[in-house]
């Protein structure tokens, strides 16, 4: 039988991660995290990461760069990152986004830089 608990996460107290990111709700095959003002400066190092992602932007904006294809995220814009691939975010205004990560980001040191 699967497991049928419901969990619900207070983003006030969740855990914060390496890169300032909070971890918000964590099922088997997924999470969620929040990017909350995010301030501009030195772009992100380049990553990849053995999941995916797909986020949703709610203010700010951003630039994604991934294998050498860059796109604008502005408030109401949403993305995916594959798996594997090399990228990086440089932030142009201060910027909060949702991202969704399978396998779960923070399980077995996945987000570490």
């Amino acid at each position: 039988m699967s497991d049928t608990t419901i969990k619900k996460v207070d983003s006030q107290y969740s855990p914060q991660g390496d890169m300032n990111q909070k971890y918000l709700a964590s099922g088997q095959s997924l999470s969620m995290r929040l990017w909350d003002n995010e301030q501009p400066g030195t772009p992100k190092p380049e990553v990849r990461r053995d999941y995916e992602t797909v986020g949703y932007a709610l203010s700010g904006r951003a630039l994604l760069h991934v294998e050498g294809q860059t796109v604008t995220l502005e408030a109401g814009d949403s993305w995916v990152v594959p798996a594997g691939a090399y990228h990086t975010y440089n932030i142009i205004e201060p910027f909060t986004a949702v991202e969704a990560t399978s396998p779960p980001a923070e399980v077995k040191g996945r987000d570490r830089v």
